[in-house]
Order: structure tokens, then sequence, then C-alpha cells
């Protein structure tokens, strides 16, 4: 988030798929909204059974937890040597649980077609990348769409006085939401359903485009 803030200087943040709202200049947490510990303990065991090969990790108060088994797809988590079972850090309300194989055994997609089916009951699950058989997982109706929404209502805004850009699960609340949403060339094959327009690829500065576009004032015409 140091990066965005550099690069606008103002605003406020959505972050952890909806869980947080982050107040960008003071970098100071506003709200959040976590995922109770007796859910993510369920959320755990259920889904050992369900995807033998998963391991998780855990995000809450700026700290990333994870079993020794879990591969950090990031760097951030190679720093920390691990846990053997994860309950041992599932002690308080999380952000944010994730769910990885990290042999690649089941493909993001395939995970969470299973956990959307086992666990759906208990928690919002995505992912943000079909290749890196990683769930991100979320307390119950937490979505970066719900937030978006309500943060938007506060001041006064509409869906149709909103734009949004997605590429992938985690993206599909808010391009389903906003009434000017954008999917990603390239990104996910289901993205465009969620979405109004598709934008060109990142390569071709896509988003870029349609910004630039959206900005552009109409011309004023003198009189003869």
């Amino acid at each position: 988030m140091g990066e965005i803030k550099d690069a606008f200087g103002f605003g406020n943040a959505i972050c952890a798929n909806g869980a947080m709202h982050y107040d960008l200049l003071n970098e100071t947490i506003l709200e959040q909204w976590l995922m109770p510990v007796p859910e993510q303990l369920e959320v755990v065991k259920i889904l050992r059974e369900v995807i033998p090969p998963v391991s998780f990790a855990v995000e809450y108060r700026g700290e990333f937890h994870r079993e020794v088994a879990y591969v950090p797809r990031w760097d951030v988590g190679f720093d920390d040597v691990g846990v053997a079972k994860i309950e041992e850090k599932i002690t308080e309300p999380a952000y944010k649980m994730l769910a990885r194989c990290s042999g690649y055994e089941f493909t993001s997609d395939q995970m969470l077609e299973i956990a959307q089916r086992s666990i759906g009951h208990l928690a919002t699950i995505t992912h943000s990348n079909s290749g890196e058989s990683l769930l991100e997982i979320s307390a119950v109706d937490v979505s970066k769409g719900a937030t978006l929404a309500k943060l938007a209502a506060r001041l006064g805004l509409s869906s149709a006085e909103c734009v949004t850009f997605g590429d992938n699960p985690n993206d599909f609340s808010m391009l389903d939401w906003a009434d000017r949403s954008w999917a990603i060339k390239g990104g996910h094959a289901d993205a465009p359903r969620y979405a109004k327009f598709v934008a060109d690829p990142v390569e071709d500065d896509g988003v870029a485009a349609v910004i630039e576009a959206l900005l552009e004032l109409p011309q004023k015409h003198s009189n003869p």
C-alpha cells in the first residue's frame, strides 16, 4: 500500500479482500471485518478432510503465520519458519485465511469448487490466481464488492457512479456491483460474466486507456 500512497497522495483503500478499510495517508486501519476463531478452526478441519494436500496460513494484526508445509507465494512468510499445524496460531479473529496446495495437486479453480461446497456456509472463499493452487478465505459476507458498496453509500455514491476493474474471482463481487466495471483481458475466463465491459490486457495499458477515456472532458466550442 505504500507504493499506492506515494502514487496518489490521498484517499482510503479496501484491503484484504474487503476485510479492511485502510487510511492510506496515516497508514491506519479504520475498520475491519474479521473471521472469528471458531469459524477458522472449522474451516481448517473440513478442508483437511476434503482437500488432503492442503496447508494453511493466517493473517491478523499485521502478522502472517503459516504451516511449515505452506510455501508462501510472495516473499512475506519466508522469514517465518512456520508451525506444524496452523491451529497453534489461530488465536484471534483474522483478516484472511489462506489455503494452499504447495505441490500443485489441485488448481485454484478446483480448490474453489470443493471449498464452496464444503465450507461455503462458514466463510467467503475466493482466489486471485488460477495457477497458484491458493484459496483466500474471509468471514461470511465479506468481499471487495460488499465493502465497496458500504463505503460508497456513506459518500452518497450509487453503483452507477463507481468504476471497477478486475481479473480474478476475488474481484467478481465488485465487478458485479458497479454499473461501470471492466474485466481485464487475459484474466480469469469467467471475469467477463460479472463485468459490464472488457478492457485490453495490462500489457497494453488497458486500465489506463479506460481511465483516460472516462476523464476526458467535453470539448468547448467557441461561437463564431
